[in-house]
């Protein structure tokens, strides 16, 4: 009997040092997180409009994700542009505007999108669970995603609009890199 489970041992244990993920498996193992080169953090959250909002992995468009709260003074300032870029480059590139409900509220919400006229979506992060994720310590903060849903520019604090248009124009223009 003992050396019965001894073979059964060794036999699992060789096959385990021999097997080798396959191209398949590792394409499936990439690392999220929320930093450049990575792939952004997948999540799925319920916008402001009541439609379902995702990002998870590759995309038909690159994608502007930016976290705000409505007390935010520089997001108060940055939202012009992003309605005006949203206006611009909304054929090319996806616009997200993640409202962290759980350090803001839902009227609070309405009324800043009421106030600067966005049109594009507004994902409601109501447990602050996405934040996390995305390691949100300053509102606002912004991340470029890439088609391939990677992680190009991570920005904290206020962006101005020049400055945010020359770096959606690289993202537009940009062939993506590996995988990590």
């Amino acid at each position: 009997m003992k050396r019965l489970w001894l073979a059964i041992i060794i036999t699992v244990f060789t096959g385990a040092v021999i097997w080798q993920p396959s191209e398949e498996t590792q394409a499936v193992e990439v690392k999220q997180k929320p930093e450049i080169g990575f792939a952004a953090p997948h999540f799925t959250l319920t916008g402001l409009d009541q439609q379902t909002y995702q990002v998870a992995g590759k995309r038909e468009k690159p994608l502007v994700l930016n976290f705000w709260a409505s007390w935010c003074g520089p997001c108060k300032m940055e939202a012009p542009d992003l309605r005006k870029l949203h206006e611009k480059y909304g054929q090319q590139i996806d616009f997200f505007g993640v409202n962290v409900t759980k350090n803001d509220s839902p009227e609070g919400a309405q009324a800043f999108v009421k106030q600067y006229e966005l049109a594009f979506p507004i994902p409601m992060d109501i447990t602050g669970e996405v934040a996390n994720r995305y390691w949100i310590q300053a509102f606002p903060t912004t991340y470029l995603v890439d088609r391939q849903g990677i992680i190009r520019k991570k920005i904290i604090g206020m962006v101005d609009g020049a400055t945010l248009e020359t770096e959606l124009k690289q993202l537009l223009e940009e062939k993506t890199g590996p995988l990590r």
